[in-house]
Parts: C-alpha cells; structure tokens; sequence
C-alpha cells in the first residue's frame, strides 16, 4: 500500500501540482490534538505540506464556518479534515456542510454520502475504506456472503454496509433497537463491530470461521481496546481484526489516498 501511495505522490508531483491538507482544531479535546498531530506527522511522512488551524474553545460558529469556507476557496489546500467533536454551541453538521464536497477528506459531507449511495464516484470515510481494504489485501470477497453491521452511525455503519452491498454482499444492518441480536450476527459470514461499546461482542455471537471487523476505539484500565472481546473470539472466528493495529492502520493510509484522488482531481 505505502508503494503505491508513494508512485501516485509521486506522478501527482510530476504533474505540477503539491497536495496540502488542513487540520482544523477548534476547543480543547486533548484526542482531537492528538489525532491532529499524528496526522500531520503521517502526512511529513509522504512529503505532504500540512497545517493545522487552531482555534479557541470560544471560537464563535460564524468564525468557524468563515474558516472552513475561506478553506474550501483556497486553491492551495487539497483537502480539509476536522477534528471532532466540535466545541459546545456548535452546530457540526452545518459546518460540514460548509466544506467543499471535493475537499471533504473524511466524506462528511451529504454531497459525498449521496455519491456513496448512488455508486458515483467522490470522496468516501477513510475508516469504511479501510474495512474494505482489508477484506481485499487478504482476498476475502464479499460476494454473495452474509455481512452483519452492528451500528448504523453515518460515520462508519451506513457507510460500510453501502460499500459491502456494492460488493454485491447480503447485508443486515443492526443497532440498539435490534431484537435477537445474537440470532443475527451468529449467521453472518464477516461481522463488523462498530458500535462503540467495549467487549460487546462476544463469543457466543459469532459463526464459527465467520471473518470479524472490528472498528471500536475504546479506553478500558488505561488500555485502548475494541468493541470486540478480542481473545474468546479469536478462538471463534477465521480472520479477526486487532485493537489497536487493525482498521485504524489501515485508515490512516485511506487518509493519504483520499488526499491523492482529490489532488489529482484539482490538479485537471
């Protein structure tokens, strides 16, 4: 993967153009600081310009939306990625919607969840990618298999079970009102976890040999764990992804991607 993102830099760059990303920091979430930093160091990593634009706590939403807008308009950034959550009184999904569609680097925006829906092409969530990216390096194809979600956030459930469908997989959304839980996801065949919730699933839920994705980022005892009971199921499952060092890998190259098709896309 780092090969081919690196020759697509590179023939980008042989194309005249230098891809920038903007981090924008607004309130005081050490996470979200964290995250920034990180991904600025990834970015330096592969060559990439980056900045992050700090803001206060107090930041006002009409400051906030003047900036991102300011962002969207300036030719020299490539894709814009926002920290959140967003400071209190904020209202984040207008501010999403004020991010240019083409420089949406995490596909928040309705203009990009549309594309996803009706199979266009465009910017899509680096984490839903990186599900799927793993399901090709190990050449799982989701064709004609069960696939179970468990949670239906826009963020990663509905994404995710729109990108599986298109892999032509019979897929089944589950969520905190599904009734005979366990019934369900003991027949999928790759059973992604993403419903923020330490250890929720268990053994008992699983197919044996079924492939388990597991998206959760949970601080449990001071230890980063996912939503899955990683060792029980481990003994279950055929393929199982591990917390930390599974999906959120994987999503930071599907960053540098999304960073590549969009600056190949302004580089035209």
């Amino acid at each position: 993967m780092e090969t081919v993102l690196r020759a697509s830099l590179a023939a980008l760059r042989e194309n005249h153009y230098e891809p920038k990303l903007a981090l924008i920091l607004a309130g005081n979430s050490k996470p979200s600081a964290m995250y920034a930093a990180f991904m600025q160091k990834v970015a330096k990593g592969y060559g990439i310009e980056s900045e992050i634009f700090r803001e206060s706590e107090d930041i006002t939403e009409e400051e906030l939306g003047s900036l991102i807008t300011d962002l969207s308009h300036d030719r020299e950034i490539t894709v814009i990625l926002m920290m959140m959550p967003l400071p209190a009184g904020i209202d984040s999904e207008k501010m999403i919607a004020l991010i240019n569609p083409d420089k949406d680097v995490d596909g928040l925006t309705d203009t990009n969840a549309g594309r996803l829906f009706a199979g266009k092409d465009g910017l899509f969530g680096c984490t839903p990618r990186a599900v799927m990216a793993i399901l090709d390096h190990y050449g799982i194809n989701p064709d004609g298999k069960k696939a179970v979600i468990i949670g239906r956030s826009n963020v990663i459930g509905k994404p995710v079970s729109l990108m599986l469908l298109k892999k032509n997989a019979t897929v089944t959304i589950c969520h905190s009102h599904t009734k005979n839980l366990k019934e369900i996801t003991r027949e999928a065949d790759i059973l992604v976890a993403a419903l923020g919730h330490a250890g929720a699933v268990t053994a008992d839920m699983v197919k044996p040999g079924a492939v388990v994705i597991d998206v959760g980022i949970n601080r449990v005892n001071g230890k980063t764990v996912g939503d899955v009971d990683y060792e029980p199921v481990s003994r279950v499952a055929g393929a199982i992804t591990p917390v930390p060092g599974g999906v959120g890998s994987v999503t930071t190259a599907m960053v540098i991607e999304n960073i590549i098709t969009a600056g190949e896309k302004q580089a035209k």
